[in-house]
């Protein structure tokens, strides 16, 4: 018994090890189910869904899992011929013998490489494009998200979405799934060839086993919550540097640059401190499987050399030098995978952490989509009914109450009020960003939720107040969508809504670059792009939400000609607050609090002497105060 005092000593410190790791990891569960409020995946119905994507490539997979076979061929075998080498040595030595042995474990190296070789290649190439499949199917189901959706998640956590978790995703394709496998079958090769060569001394090597499955499984739960909040803490950083990076310029207005600094060190510090936490796990995890790989080896010397080199009994078996190398190696091969698992772990729980953000996003339904009816609209006259619509942004905070109002062909229409009152609400239920819940919206006597969204939007033509330009050049922002454009029919688009002046100024011309959102042109020439840009579309529905708001005196003239001209193209809808911009109107509706109050030309409205009247007359005796 006291032969065996040291084994059993140093079992026991394992066991204290074992211990201490099982309560930390009971604590761990208590305090995750009772704060974590994120939503959680299982390992296996991540792995399901992500191998969906690998479908389209299987034949390129079991090329891989059999070019693995050969790969594995050396991790099995070289540890018996080192085996049969160490007897030839202690042996009858022959020298041709020798070489002949080391040419065929040199051979199996060599085999191994090749193998190794292919298999990262053909694995690279198929989980790029994987991820880039991925990618893209996040980006779509983003652009398929209603404006209410969109307008409650952060810009900076979509871009994450699209770029950096897919990069961690890619590690799972290209390295992680094949290298488990890969273990996987050297473990059971290992053990297989352990059990032939010595099952006592192998029965001694799996007494390790369950403490490495369960130290593997209690850093299973610390990684991912690690993962989790490195991954929610980079998200929050990215959110904060989307945000004040567009508002850099508002930020050294206000003299907000030290305020600002503060809230991106506080966010950058929880990065940081869950960065160390990871690892710090990761570091903890590693040294204790290797721990394990030492101890069983100890254990190997220990009872392998009590005969002092000699053969020596041990459970019935006799244990020889070339047994002891050949396990040497085996142990080492065993616990290599784990080891290496320890490793891949690390980009495992990451990979799985972005799987689990990128599923929600393509888990999210969109809100407003196609009726199962739906049908294209080749072409429309104009005609558009508000038919009693309620709508709300949220329930119960009623925006439009019961407004009814109709459009005729060609007419246009002006939408005044105090701001609130629902104006440019009417126009984004027009082109369907929002679904109404009471009443209906016809155009062309056809209720747009029975019309393709698509079919719907291509027939608007769409001018806002804050024009979006994308970087490029002018040319590019004024086609955008549509192909086969010549730069004439560009010139005689500009020519309409006078653009072509500041542009025939530039030395670039339609060729001009065109930096990030437009900001090296004012705010009133990226109106007459944006002018000119629908005005190239030929729309059927114009739609004008204060598009002369930030326009000077004299744009504004050039834009009011336009406008004059605009009405021979369709059906026009305008929101404004400059009362005299909209005096030509065929049609004004004053709204206040979600409902129509007063409706008729400008003559006529000024002859009720009501709301309209008065507005019209506040803004006339401001602006000759001003003049």
């Amino acid at each position: 018994m006291n032969e065996f005092l040291p084994l059993i000593i140093v079992g026991a410190v394992i066991g204290a090890f074992t211990l201490t790791f099982g309560i930390a990891w009971a604590a761990l569960r208590r305090r995750m189910k009772g704060s974590e409020k994120e939503r959680s995946m299982s390992d296996s119905q991540l792995i399901r869904r992500l191998l969906g994507y690998a479908q389209p490539y299987t034949r390129d997979f079991v090329l891989v899992f059999v070019i693995l076979l050969f790969s594995i061929l050396y991790d099995v075998v070289s540890p018996l011929l080192v085996g049969k080498i160490q007897g030839l040595i202690k042996g009858s030595f022959a020298l041709p013998r020798l070489y002949s042995m080391v040419a065929v474990y040199v051979t199996i190296l060599i085999v191994s490489m090749v193998c190794t070789y292919f298999q990262s290649m053909i694995l690279q190439r198929v989980g790029q494009k994987i991820v880039s499949q991925l990618r893209l199917d996040v980006f779509t189901r983003i652009e398929s998200l209603s404006h209410e959706q969109l307008n409650q998640i952060p810009v900076g956590k979509l871009v994450t979405r699209v770029s950096n978790d897919p990069n961690h995703i890619s590690f799972l394709f290209t390295n992680i799934l094949m290298t488990l496998v890969k273990n996987t079958m050297v473990v059971f090769g290992v053990l297989g060839a352990m059990l032939i060569l010595n099952y006592a001394l192998t029965l001694m090597v799996l007494c390790f086993v369950p403490f490495l499955v369960f130290f593997t499984l209690v850093f299973r739960q610390f990684s991912r919550q690690a993962h989790r909040s490195v991954n929610n803490t980079r998200t929050d950083v990215n959110t904060f540097l989307s945000e004040n990076l567009s508002g850099m310029k508002i930020t050294q207005i206000f003299n907000q640059e030290d305020r600002k600094m503060a809230q991106f060190r506080e966010r950058s510090d929880k990065f940081t401190k869950a960065q160390i936490q990871r690892m710090f796990v990761f570091g903890i995890f590693r040294p204790m499987v290797y721990m394990l790989f030492v101890t069983s080896n100890l254990f190997l010397f220990y009872i392998g050399c009590k005969g002092y080199i000699r053969d020596t009994q041990f459970l019935g078996q006799t244990i020889t030098s070339e047994i002891v190398v050949s396990f040497y190696m085996y142990i080492s091969k065993f616990f290599n995978p784990i080891q290496a698992l320890a490793e891949q772990f690390d980009m495992l729980q990451q990979s799985f952490a972005s799987a689990e953000k990128i599923f929600t996003v393509l888990d999210m339904v969109p809100e407003v989509v196609d009726a199962p009816d739906a049908v294209e609209l080749e072409t429309i006259r104009g005609e558009i009914e508000f038919d009693h619509v309620w709508f709300a942004y949220k329930p119960g905070q009623w925006v439009l109450k019961d407004v009814s109002f109709h459009v005729s062909p060609r007419q246009t229409v002006a939408f005044v009020g105090s701001t609130g009152s629902g104006k440019s609400t009417i126009l984004s239920l027009i082109c369907r960003n929002y679904d109404i819940q009471k009443g209906r919206i016809l155009i062309d006597g056809m209720d747009i939720r029975k019309i393709k969204i698509d079919s719907l939007r291509r027939h608007f033509g769409q001018m806002l107040q804050d024009v979006f330009l994308f970087s490029g050049d002018i040319r590019s922002n004024i086609v955008l969508r549509k192909e086969g454009i010549t730069d004439d029919e560009v010139w005689e688009a500009c020519r309409y809504v006078g653009a072509d002046g500041f542009i025939s100024r530039l030395e670039k011309g339609l060729d001009e670059p065109v930096r990030e959102r437009g900001n090296n042109f004012s705010a009133g020439q990226r109106q007459l792009l944006s002018f000119a840009r629908t005005i190239l579309h030929r729309p059927s529905l114009i739609i004008l939400d204060e598009a002369t708001a930030n326009i000077d005196t004299e744009t504004e003239v050039l834009i009011q000609d336009s406008l004059e001209k605009m009405k021979n193209i369709g059906t026009m809808l305008m929101v404004a607050h400059r009362l005299s911009t909209i005096q030509h109107a065929d049609n004004i509706i004053l709204l206040s609090n979600g409902q129509i109050l007063e409706q008729g030309t400008h003559q006529e409205l000024l002859h009720r002497k009501g709301r309209y009247f008065k507005l019209y007359t506040l803004q006339y005796q401001k602006e000759a105060m001003q003049s």
